[in-house]
């Protein structure tokens, strides 16, 4: 099998370092194109893939194409995949915004397109990626992409309409996470930690907490209850937080992403 990407930036290359240094990739050979070709080229140092010169080069080779350019160049990029592409070929977007049916209005209604929101921690094996596809993809060419995902993480097959909420929850989410542990590192750092130090506990506190999250069968909202003794520190930090609205705050970014992502699938 070889599997072809078009872009090799901050997610393209999370996916493709992920999957090429998994086991899953078994004897695999994995393309990669970037119009700056030193991008391509400084990726293949830290992992075994081939560096095409060209797009033509990625869909004529190949027999699965990532396209994991930003969406304001779909306009551009996708004219000249159709000039290459075969009905035989699976067609995998990672872009918001971009149907499904954008997609088949490039390359045919007969073409086999997957729709996928994955998110950066990909790279690390901590990813989530929602899938979408279209009748012409079978089980056997969905369950091939889909463990390209699996390599870094957990997958989840969703109607299209569900994409943008899973734009809000786990696709642009790790911004706002990293947005709260540069908080905690700031508050520790004012209260005296070493900067590494504050960075190293601030992480390390997130990721157990998320780690509860999955291992447990409460919620969220009870897990904080049990942590919180009354009249201790966990508590104060808690009622001040709800003081001002932290929730609320934090849903109210989660879904102006879900609303930006429906305004761009309708552009």
């Amino acid at each position: 099998m070889k599997i072809g990407f078009i872009g090799t930036g901050n997610m393209g290359s999370a996916i493709i370092k992920a999957y090429s240094n998994s086991a899953a990739r078994a004897d695999a050979e994995i393309l990669a194109y970037n119009r700056t070709l030193a991008k391509a080229e400084a990726l293949a140092e830290s992992c075994t893939i081939l560096v095409a010169s060209n797009i033509e080069e990625i869909v004529t080779k190949s027999d699965i194409i990532f396209v994991c350019v930003e969406p304001k160049n779909f306009a551009e990029v996708m004219p000249e995949i159709a000039k290459h592409f075969e009905a035989d070929k699976v067609l995998v977007s990672i872009a918001a915004g971009i149907t499904i049916d954008a997609l088949e209005s490039y390359l045919g209604s007969d073409a086999k397109v997957i729709r996928t929101m994955p998110n950066t921690p990909i790279m690390h094996g901590l990813g989530v990626t929602a899938m979408v596809r279209n009748s012409n993809v079978s089980d056997a060419d969905f369950e091939a992409v889909k463990a390209i995902f699996e390599a870094g993480g957990i997958t989840g097959e969703v109607s299209e309409d569900l994409i943008s909420a899973v734009i809000g929850v786990s696709g642009s989410s790790p911004a706002y996470t990293y947005m709260y542990i540069d908080a905690l590192i700031k508050a520790g750092v004012e209260s005296g930690l070493d900067p590494e130090m504050s960075r190293q506990f601030a992480a390390q506190a997130v990721m157990g907490a998320a780690r509860m999250v999955m291992a447990s069968e409460e919620s969220p909202s009870v897990l904080c209850d049990r942590v919180c003794t009354p009249g201790g520190t966990t508590i104060e930090a808690v009622t001040s937080l709800k003081k001002a609205d932290f929730e609320d705050v934090v849903k109210s970014g989660a879904l102006a992403a879900v609303e930006r992502s429906k305004e761009m699938s309708k552009a």
